[in-house]
């Protein structure tokens, strides 16, 4: 096994590896960190988010910086305000045996004046995301022209998040004959791009395959009806009494409505994505760091970034629309060591992407099943049993034990085992008790267009051809905000500036849900319940029902959910913050 001190570190850059009870360095530290230290040369290095990659980078740039001047002579960019503070932090544990080392993170959010003077008292290394960085180049705040390494971490995800032009004039500003050490999860051509326009002859190093999910992390799926998958979501974490997970939807509105039904549901929960402002984005990752929050419900974008050791599952609520943006998921736990699972939720008609996902991650699924209520009573049964069984004695209790074994006096110790662990058993028992299974989609799921519809509800929407809908788009639309499977929607009947669509009976309380405060490129949407029978080509509503409802602009009573709360748990301190406020349509 090779050792930090083979590598050709310096003796104070070991001093602060030994610090921080570094070992042994990982495949990527290993590979990277002598050839950077040879001599000067571009690096292109491919490897899973969570192998090391600040550090395969960290400790060769600071080994080359010159403490003694003053100017930048390091030029860091990440894609996410978060990537690069912990960045910063990172090269400030690493150059802790370094007198005279000086970085500085530059990012958005943040008082561009106060970066401004923290880079004039002489920052070697700059941290920066791209957006802030160009502004300051071109307002003069920061001189690049000296610049002798340029480090872009996380390649790919910052192309992902369409940084593509602001890197390429973030460079143009910088010497030709600097190095370049590119450090990216996947090769997509983006990357590729950038490497061959700004970098000379790279050395190339691959941990594992090119674009596949590290090994350390198994991927699993289950098979539900699209009307099932928050259910399956609560089963899935109930059978994981200490799950620590990162919950990916595909939209700001599935985000912030997952998270706040689980919060509300009594499960420690948070939302993370774009409509949310730094200091509660702020506030959300430190109460994640911390584990007060179990559950981060997150977008794409917004978690990029987010490097957190100890996530036990990642769970793919619904899968994203780009199949290569699943290995960055993915990739979220598993980290530094560990091992993690990778679960996707998923229908019928979203079971052909796993195929693909097989193919760029180079990893098979298995298919699971959502677990039954008596599997989740076990599960968690026996994790009080563990808890009670490890818990350290409070000799406190001491003085009260002659009085509590008074009270308990008549209970024989079977009793007072069945009573004792009741307390907590009894609320999964009689939740789950009657629960169905929910392995399977509905019946005929695949054919709901041609079925049976007396159990259908039809409804009224005031959005039309005027909107730039046909019957398919808004069919698209609408299973999008419904999270039911395509043909979960039938019937849909577009008029100018009104359609009708059915949905199942069943799912008539989400319909009004989702669209109570619904509105669409700056208006109100209104959904009602109508009488009209859904024929081909059909006509809107009748009189007599238009005159019930009080016009098209007046709704029904939509009802509340018929789900309610079966946890007693803790709520999120952070849930304070965001006012169960319904985020915007993405």
């Amino acid at each position: 096994m090779t050792n930090f001190s083979e590598l050709g570190l310096q003796e104070n850059i070991l001093k602060a590896i030994s610090d921080l009870g570094f070992e042994s360095p990982s495949e990527v530290q290993a590979q990277a960190i002598p050839i950077l230290l040879e001599k000067e040369t571009d690096l292109v290095a491919l490897a899973q988010t969570g192998t090391g990659k600040t550090a395969a980078f960290g400790f060769p740039l600071i080994q080359k910086i010159n403490f003694d001047e003053k100017f930048t002579q390091g030029l860091i960019l990440s894609p996410t305000r978060e990537l690069c503070l912990q960045i910063t932090n990172e090269f400030q544990h690493y150059g802790k045996y370094s007198p005279g080392l000086r970085t500085v993170a530059v990012y958005g959010g943040a008082s561009i004046t106060d970066q401004e003077k923290q880079i004039k008292k002489g920052a070697q290394i700059i941290v920066a995301t791209p957006g802030r960085m160009k502004d300051m180049l071109k307002r003069g705040m920061i001189d690049i022209s000296k610049l002798a390494y340029c480090i872009l971490d996380e390649a790919d995800e910052m192309l992902n998040m369409g940084f593509y032009e602001d890197i390429i004039d973030i460079l143009s500003h910088s010497p030709k004959e600097k190095s370049t050490w590119l450090f990216s999860a996947t090769m997509p051509k983006e990357v590729a791009s950038i490497a061959k326009k700004f970098m000379n002859n790279p050395r190339e190093i691959t941990v594992g395959q090119r674009n596949v999910s590290t090994k350390s992390v198994s991927h699993e799926y289950f098979l539900v009806s699209a009307r099932d998958r928050y259910n399956a979501l609560k089963r899935l974490v109930d059978v994981n009494p200490e799950v620590y997970a990162c919950v990916f939807c595909r939209t700001k509105r599935d985000t912030q409505k997952v998270a706040e039904r689980l919060i509300e549901d009594g499960y420690n929960a948070a939302a993370l994505h774009g409509d949310l402002s730094q200091s509660q984005r702020d506030m959300v990752m430190k109460s994640f760091r911390n584990k007060q929050v179990q559950i981060l419900v997150a977008t794409d974008v917004a978690a990029r970034g987010i490097d957190v050791d100890d996530i036990t599952h990642v769970i793919n609520y619904q899968l994203p629309d780009e199949v290569e943006i699943y290995t960055h998921r993915s990739g979220r736990t598993g980290r530094a060591g560990k091992t993690g699972k990778s679960l996707v939720i998923l229908t019928k008609s979203e079971l052909r992407k796993i195929k693909q996902i097989e193919r760029i991650i180079g990893q098979k699924f298995t298919e699971e099943e959502i677990p039954t209520g008596e599997v989740i009573c076990e599960k968690q049964l026996f994790h009080l049993v563990n808890q009670i069984k490890d818990t350290e004695v409070n000799h406190k209790i001491d003085e009260y034990l002659p009085k509590l074994e008074e009270k308990l006096m008549d209970l024989s110790k079977e009793d007072l085992i069945k009573k004792f662990f009741s307390v907590e058993f009894t609320r999964f028992y009689n939740y789950y008790k009657d629960a169905d299974s929910i392995n399977k989609p509905a019946a005929r799921d695949s054919d709901y267009e041609s079925r049976e519809r007396s159990d259908e509800t039809r409804f009224f929407i005031n959005l039309g051809e005027k909107d730039g809908f046909n019957w398919m788009q808004l069919k698209d639309f609408l299973k999008e905000q419904l999270q039911l499977d395509r043909d979960g929607v039938a019937k849909v009947d577009v008029k100018d500036s009104f359609s009708f669509f059915n949905v199942a009976k069943s799912d008539e309380p989400k319909v009004m849900e989702i669209f109570e405060s619904f509105t669409y490129q700056g208006r109100n949407v209104n959904v009602e319940i109508t009488k009209d029978k859904g024929g081909r080509g059909g006509g809107g509503r009748d009189r007599s029902d238009r005159k019930k409802s009080g016009g098209f602009g007046k709704r029904r009573d939509s009802g509340k959910s018929n789900f309610s709360g079966h946890r007693k748990g803790k709520k999120s301190n952070v849930e304070s913050s965001f006012n169960r406020r319904r985020s915007k349509k993405k």
